[in-house]
């Protein structure tokens, strides 16, 4: 379960950079953004068809990363039963 765990906590620092990259402008065609945009995007996409439109702001990572934490805290949960 640990490497579960970290596994995730990792990809949250994934999304996070994600969300950084987006404040910062890089350009599409930059090597982090695109493996940022490789990394996030199969997971970021669909939260974004199921959410509505907020006006031009996208809240689809804070959603993924509100999700990665609630499957961690129930892996961590389900370890520390009897």
């Amino acid at each position: 379960m640990q490497i579960l765990t970290l596994l995730l906590d990792g990809y949250s620092l994934i999304v996070f950079g994600t969300v950084l990259a987006s404040w910062m402008q890089l350009p599409q065609s930059h090597p982090i953004t695109n493996f940022l945009r490789t990394m996030t995007e199969p997971l970021l996409d669909p939260i974004r068809r199921h959410l509505p439109d907020m006006g031009g702001l996208d809240f689809s990572a804070f959603v993924l990363l509100i999700g990665i934490r609630l499957v961690r805290g129930i892996l961590l949960s389900g370890t520390m039963a009897p």
